[in-house]
């Protein structure tokens, strides 16, 4: 999918610096940055290479200034935000800026025109950058390229001894720091050592996080081609010495197309293959690849774009990851020993079992996976890590210890767990419900006993009835033992699941106090507006953000689940699919390519959190096409 911006949007700064664009690798590597070629965060820059794929990525070159010069003084073709300033002002002469397979900028100053264009090779970490002179009038181009060797979260400031090694080749420059090599591959150009630091680059969106906006970055060398009208300079930039020079595919005119394709396009850059795992990645940039996220985003990413084969391949691997019978929460930046603090992950793991199983039947695979089924089932019942076990009493999932979060709502400040949900939360008992159903269907189709899933259902269904729904409110408490009746959105989990408990004239009349008090058309509220510690604006220091991020704030992820309980409770579907159609504005007005990770509460709804979150993209994708039948 290729979105455009034209010569009016390209100059309102404003909008082109707040909207952003992404180029992956397919490894967790990526590109990042905004239309006008501001680097508003950290993470921006024209490569970031996971250098432990899909983990540890780094920043290697953040920017790429250009100049051209015909028969006057040189003008800047790039822009950088220095404190109070911006240099060079390349985003006066910004015409259009267009992101598909390739991200492109057309410049046009006077009678001289350029057309950059990158490119991020698949499956390594390399990018291509192309500089073709579109006009009728020769210039010269000279290109400074800004280095650094950060991890992508850290900031980057002038040290001695950076870089540790600088070789300057024929047709190729290497500078190596800490045991990682930027390679530069710049035949045909003119190369000129200039070996200078260029100090505090300025990141509005860190600064508007309330962390420090400033980095110092390297300048190597300066580039230099005389262009012709037609002819170009191509360079590639990479981690290890085979990098090439790769041609850049031609990206399809831009369309209107239904939200289906926007959705499936939106799915590719969040899933990743690599020697060590399949997986998907929770959310770009800061995100690696998170259990929970990876198990709801599945079966929208994976399974409803065709990709059911991936999709058993992430389970497995998972599957050989899981301990305790817990699979990961996360995969972490740096080192080797994944998280395990998660009470739902592994049941949203048996939940993406069973989509793939009841989408396409493979024996094989559900004995591949029987093993760890099995293990889970033991685990939960007789108790496993984190306080997490059945209570016998009523067969209800309960979990939680001091200082520990473990459902999705994880927000944590020091030692303060912002939303702890201790005990028996409602949509973790409907995971464990819906997963011993799954489980009672995945042994029966391969011939095994189903008599101890069958009794725990069955014991823990009837507990759910008894203790979840609170008459005078009219909705289901989000947890029990202890009671909290704070109208959160967890409850559509029980409704929406394949074999989720929440049902009848209970769940329909909750889903009309849902539909009152926490739908927006950007996502669902996680808290109602009229209850205590409501937080309508997702905004401020990262404390603030934590502190809002589940008490108010709007997850767009939700609105499948939503969309699921419109059809299922109130055989709505219409209404469903007025719901998620409102989507396609979300794709391009934050992440091009992406649905954000939340929105404000309140209106007039901001996008936040991450541009690209892989849950968002995948349950309401799941939610378009299960549930609404759309294209």
């Amino acid at each position: 999918m290729t979105y455009r911006l034209g010569e009016q949007q390209c100059g309102n700064l404003e909008g082109s610096t707040k909207r952003e664009w992404l180029l992956t690798n397919g490894i967790g590597g990526y590109a990042m940055g905004t239309p006008s070629g501001i680097n508003t965060r950290r993470y921006h820059g024209h490569l970031i290479a996971a250098i432990h794929p899909p983990a540890d990525r780094m920043v290697l070159l953040a920017a790429m200034d250009a100049f051209i010069q015909g028969d006057a003084h040189p003008v800047g073709v790039s822009a950088n935000q220095y404190p109070g300033a911006i240099f060079p002002e390349g985003q006066h002469y910004l015409k259009e800026f267009s992101v598909g397979k390739s991200a492109k900028w057309h410049y046009v100053a006077s009678h001289l025109e350029l057309e950059k264009c990158l490119y991020l090779h698949r499956g390594v970490n390399a990018c291509t950058l192309r500089y073709r002179n579109v006009g009728k009038a020769p210039f010269l181009l000279t290109l400074r390229p800004f280095v650094c060797h950060k991890p992508h979260h850290e900031n980057f400031i002038e040290q001695a001894g950076y870089p540790e090694q600088t070789q300057f080749l024929k047709g190729r420059t290497v500078i190596e720091h800490h045991g990682v090599a930027l390679h530069c591959l710049h035949p045909e150009a003119q190369r000129v050592p200039v070996e200078g630091w260029y100090y505090r680059f300025e990141h509005q969106r860190e600064a508007e996080r309330g962390l420090d906006p400033r980095d110092d970055l390297y300048c190597p060398f300066e580039l230099k081609y005389e262009l012709l009208p037609g002819e170009e300079a191509s360079l590639a930039f990479g981690d290890h010495e085979s990098i090439e020079l790769q041609s850049i595919p031609e990206d399809a005119t831009a369309s209107s197309p239904g939200l289906l394709p926007l959705l499936v396009s939106a799915a590719d850059p969040l899933i990743v293959e690599t020697q060590n795992r399949s997986s998907i990645i929770a959310g770009y940039p800061w995100f690696t690849d998170w259990g929970r996220d990876t198990m709801i985003s599945l079966p929208g990413l994976l399974i409803l774009t065709g990709r059911s084969n991936q999709a058993k391949k992430v389970l497995l691997d998972y599957a050989a990851q899981c301990r305790d019978g817990l699979i990961p929460n996360r995969f972490v930046e740096s080192g080797e020993t994944p998280d395990y603090n998660t009470v739902d992950a592994t049941l949203w793991f048996v939940n993406a079992v069973f989509k793939v199983l009841s989408y396409e039947w493979d024996a094989d695979f559900a004995r591949a996976v029987g093993g760890t089924l099995s293990e889970i089932f033991v685990r939960h019942t007789e108790g496993t890590l984190f306080g997490i076990h059945v209570d016998p009493a009523d067969g209800l999932i309960t979990q939680g210890e001091p200082g520990v979060q473990l459902t999705w709502m994880d927000a944590k400040i020091g030692d303060w767990v912002v939303t702890p949900r201790h005990g028996k939360p409602v949509e973790i008992n409907g995971l464990w419900i819906s997963a011993l159903r799954a489980m009672e269907w995945i042994f029966g189709m391969l011939g095994q006993s189903t008599e101890l899933f069958v009794a725990a259902a069955e014991k823990a269904e009837k507990s759910f009835h008894e203790k979840f729904w609170h008459e005078v409110r009219g909705h289901y408490l989000d947890t029990v033992d202890p009671a909290d009746a704070s109208l959160r959105p967890n409850q559509l989990i029980a409704m929406a699941l394949p074999f989720g408990p929440a049902t009848g004239e209970q769940a329909e009349r909750a889903l009309d106090v849902i539909s009152r008090k926490l739908y927006t058309p950007r996502g669902m509220r996680t808290l109602a507006p009229d209850e205590p510690g409501y937080i309508g604006r997702y905004e401020g220091s990262m404390r603030d953000r934590d502190a809002a991020y589940h008490q108010g704030t709007a997850w767009p992820w939700l609105l499948g689940s939503y969309a699921t309980a419109l059809v299922r409770v109130k055989g709505d579907r219409l209404e469903a699919k007025r719901v998620l159609r409102e989507i396609k504005q979300m794709v391009q007005e934050y992440g091009m390519n992406g649905i954000a990770e939340v929105y404000d509460g309140d209106g007039p709804q901001r996008p936040g959190g991450c541009p690209w979150q892989a849950w968002s993209v995948g349950e309401i994708l799941r939610a378009w096409v299960e549930d609404v039948g759309g294209d």
